[in-house]
């Protein structure tokens, strides 16, 4: 996706240890448009495979899962980072670490909007290390979800995620894959989920 990549180029910055700063277009400001045009390649990629729920962590992920379920047209579930007043007792509760934050956090779905009956896809804003999509992966389990694929904005291809759920069986698409961050360029993977 060439407008995302032209984003991250002028936009982005290596913060180093592996950190991109995106937050003036999909972290902490959103481009609508771009986000519209993102859950669109996505929703294309995956469409024919009987998605009825589009599954993300709170709250970096919800813009372009939401804009992909909308293409989509299913509803999108996220794992809540607090758990509220209204959430019952016992929910599906997994645990990652935080490349941002730099600590753990615990995603947390209520039962009543992820069943068995659900063919779930995980978006997310990066794919990384992968820890917080296997989060994602053990909320769908325990429900007992079918994940049928994972879908990133943003791949890391350095930081080795994508094996790891490849070996699993997943199909994975990113948008834009960086195969390499220095101080002064983001290099682009070539011909990887394009």
């Amino acid at each position: 996706m060439e407008a995302l990549k032209e984003r991250i180029r002028k936009e982005g910055v290596n913060l180093g240890g592996g950190i991109l700063k995106v937050d003036s277009f999909i972290n902490h400001q959103v481009d609508p448009a771009l986000m519209l045009a993102v859950g669109g390649a996505l929703a294309a990629h995956f469409g024919a495979m009987g998605i009825t729920k589009v599954l993300t962590a709170e709250i970096s992920g919800i813009a372009p899962a939401l804009t992909t379920a909308l293409a989509l047209g299913v509803p999108v579930v996220y794992g809540r980072k607090t758990k509220p007043i209204t959430m019952p007792k016992n929910v599906y509760v997994a645990t990652a670490p935080s490349h941002t934050k730099g600590q753990e956090v615990h995603l947390m779905v209520s039962p009543e909007f992820l069943t068995s009956k659900d063919k779930v896809l995980i978006i997310d804003d990066f794919l990384a290390t992968g820890h917080t999509i296997m989060a994602l992966i053990s909320l769908a389990e325990q429900a007992g979800a079918e994940v049928v694929g994972v879908g990133a904005v943003i791949e890391k291809s350095f930081e080795g995620g994508r094996a790891m759920l490849e070996a699993r069986g997943l199909r994975v698409r990113s948008l834009a894959v960086i195969k390499e961050m220095t101080d002064d360029e983001i290099i682009f993977a070539e011909g990887v989920s394009p």
